[in-house]
């Protein structure tokens, strides 16, 4: 027996509130270009055991080796790539993107290319898509106003088009069979990010780890009991779908409660575009960093697996664009 169609979810922006991007998890999750409010330095993540072999029928790889105490390997194109993290056979795929910033419109975003490459790719295995946009509960008005001028300093370096491209990501699953979501904060939730003062980041990260995380079970209950395979898919900010949390971040990540909730069938997987990888602090201390050479690799989807079940792909650069006659 299947349930019950789904409620079409409208994906649009609210009145007197923009739709909130993972909210501050663009700067305080993803690394950042540009000037922006401080960002603590992420944790060298373990080393990883060796990647497991990929399952047959699945793109050739191009290259493998270790990167360290990393696997790393490199692919004719990210779709490749996406096959071979789709191997582990996901029962919840969480992708993190880092951000397009203001003055890089020029180059494709992570969520353009995930929307047109990956979700046909994704087709016929994904169930749902929880995109990180938060639409708060009807008769919230006056804390939805405060909330999102406490959040403009953060999302103030981003590009504008980067709200809207999440609309379209939304909109595109739908149209591949793929039901999309979004979070949705109650009054309540909204009170207690305005009532934290100097701690509201944290608070607001909380609040997006927990709700994308009752979500997601939800959605995973509700498969379970028709009996489906499919697979639930959480898009947004690189942070909360860390498997791993880290120190003095716990509840800022859904990563390991889903990972318990799927007895280990949870993914981690954070996309890369090159173009917006910068020398900077918060970029060198991520594990993978020191292993990526652009000008030899920039040509290649490169995968890395830096922990079990937790992946980082960096896609090939942008072909410069062809001259108009």
């Amino acid at each position: 027996m299947h349930r019950p169609r789904r409620a079409k979810t409208r994906l649009h922006r609210p009145p007197g509130f923009p739709c909130t991007l993972a909210l501050v998890a663009l700067s305080c999750g993803a690394p950042q270009t540009t000037e922006a409010p401080p960002t603590p330095a992420v944790p060298t993540q373990a080393a990883a055991s060796p990647a497991p072999p990929a399952a047959s029928g699945q793109p050739a790889v191009q290259s493998s080796n270790r990167c360290g105490a990393l696997d790393c390997r490199t692919f004719p194109s990210a779709v490749a790539a996406l096959s071979e993290v789709l191997a582990e056979k996901p029962v919840v795929l969480g992708v993190g993107e880092a951000h397009a910033l203001k003055g890089m419109e020029h180059i494709p975003s992570t969520t353009k290319r995930f929307t047109d490459d990956f979700l046909p790719v994704l087709k016929g295995k994904t169930s749902d898509l929880i995109v990180e946009l938060m639409l708060p509960n009807a008769g919230c008005e006056a804390k939805k106003q405060e909330v999102a001028k406490r959040q403009e300093a953060v999302t103030k370096p981003q590009a504008e088009s980067n709200q809207n491209q999440y609309l379209v990501l939304g909109q595109t699953a739908r149209k591949h069979g793929i039901a999309p979501d979004i979070l949705r904060p109650t009054c309540e939730d909204l009170t207690r990010i305005t009532e934290a003062g100097s701690g509201d980041v944290g608070v607001m990260l909380e609040t997006i780890a927990r709700l994308a995380r009752e979500k997601v079970e939800h959605l995973l209950t509700l498969n379970e009991k028709d009996g489906r395979k499919s697979m639930v898919v959480a898009y947004g900010g690189a942070l909360h779908n860390d498997i791993a949390a880290r120190e003095g971040r716990e509840a800022w990540t859904f990563g390991p409660a889903l990972t318990e909730r799927t007895g280990g069938r949870y993914v981690e997987l954070d996309l890369i575009v090159p173009e917006f990888i910068k020398d900077s602090e918060t970029w060198r201390a991520l594990p993978w960093y020191p292993h990526y050479d652009r000008k030899k690799l920039g040509g290649s989807a490169v995968l890395f697996r830096v922990a079990p079940n937790s992946y980082v792909l960096v896609f090939p650069e942008t072909a410069p664009a062809k001259p108009t006659k």
